[in-house]
């Protein structure tokens, strides 16, 4: 009893240990990195609660973390350092904060001002975002809102940790940080100053064109709009490894001889629908651009009710009843119920394979 007794005693004090490194790590995490963990958080807590998610802050947050956050903790862990401006736009006597128009010296190679900085986190969210949806792809991860948003959060967690540990292994003087203090002091300066009536209308439209665009990006993320309402419908076959592939269609009958083929059909058309297949067996004559149906022979009939984006793939076999060349096995696809004359014209899709069917072999004693 004892033992557990101090056994139990070790495991708090290490716990306790532990949850103090990770304050203390959190209290030394520079003030910029901090923003981006609370950006994440935030964002996923209004995206994903499901009160919260219906007000307009997700879309606020939304267009933040999609095009400034993922690309910003990535040049954090690529760029640790300070860019440091050169002697003569700068006096010596200001500390290196990454705002300089040039880099010199030991940063020069691992540091850039913050214009580049600001500029290369937008460029690097806009191309990460699809990168990550491309290699969520190649997985065969589920593209939907979710998981998206969680690979997005953990590569930018990811590359925080990262760019905090680059930092701290710099010297304090080297390592990149954001002048808040002297932005407060420069605006303050800036707008104290009485400007010119043509410079106010300036900067009053680049405000609200910037307001513009980040409110229509955040919508068309947010809010997308729903794409174009179509249903694929096509033919497979099996291969010898049980593969499906649209290829090596069987073309060569004979009367009643059985042969498999699979139908296809693929919902997107936003709702959910109900299917009806009719596959028939045609002689055709085809003459100036016109066909005419010589004679019809209905083989089989499907039908399937299908939720949005959901596919459905039906084996069948096929039995012509009749011998002919160049006759057309057509399938017919339907929504609304089949009609008492079908045809390609009255068909919501069809598709079809001219095969050569010939008699019965008959087996002599």
């Amino acid at each position: 009893m004892g033992d557990s007794r101090v056994d139990s005693d070790e495991d708090i004090g290490v716990l306790t240990e532990g949850a103090l490194r990770v304050a203390n790590g959190m209290q030394e995490l520079p003030a910029d990195l901090t923003i981006v963990l609370a950006a994440v958080f935030s964002t996923n807590l209004f995206v994903l609660l499901p009160v919260v998610r219906e007000t307009p802050l997700r879309i606020l947050f939304g267009v933040g973390f999609l095009l400034f956050f993922p690309g910003y903790a990535f040049s954090a862990a690529l760029f640790p350092a300070a860019g440091t401006a050169s002697a003569e736009s700068e006096p010596a006597d200001v500390p290196a904060t990454g705002l300089g128009n040039s880099s010199s010296g030991a940063n020069a190679s691992n540091g850039i001002d913050g214009i580049e900085r600001l500029s290369l986190s937008f460029g690097l969210s806009i191309v990460i975002s699809p990168l990550v949806g491309i290699v969520m792809d190649y997985f065969s991860w589920n593209l939907s809102l979710v998981p998206i948003l969680l690979s997005l959060s953990a590569f930018t967690l990811a590359s925080v940790a990262v760019a905090a540990y680059r930092r701290q292994s710099l010297p304090e003087t080297e390592r990149f940080r954001v002048p808040y203090h002297e932005w407060v002091e420069n605006a303050r300066n800036k707008f104290g100053q009485p400007a010119r009536h043509g410079e106010r209308i300036t900067t009053a439209v680049l405000v609200v064109s910037l307001i513009v665009a980040v409110s229509t990006v955040g919508w068309a993320v947010t809010f997308p709009q729903e794409g174009e309402s179509f249903t694929e419908f096509y033919l497979l076959t099996e291969s010898e490894t049980g593969e499906l592939v649209p290829e090596d269609y069987p073309t060569e009958y004979s009367v009643g001889e059985e042969r498999r083929l699979i139908v296809a059909v693929s919902n997107q058309e936003q709702q959910q629908v109900e299917y009806k297949v009719l596959v028939r067996l045609q002689e055709v004559e085809v003459e100036n651009n016109s066909t005419t149906v010589l004679r019809s022979k209905r083989l089989k009939e499907f039908r399937q009710t299908l939720a949005s984006n959901e596919t459905w793939r039906r084996p069948h076999t096929v039995a012509p009843t009749f011998e002919g060349t160049h006759l057309r096995l057509q399938y017919l696809l339907y929504r609304d119920g089949v009609p008492s004359n079908p045809s390609s014209e009255s068909a919501y899709r069809d598709v079809h394979l001219w095969v050569n069917v010939t008699s019965k072999s008959v087996t002599h004693d």
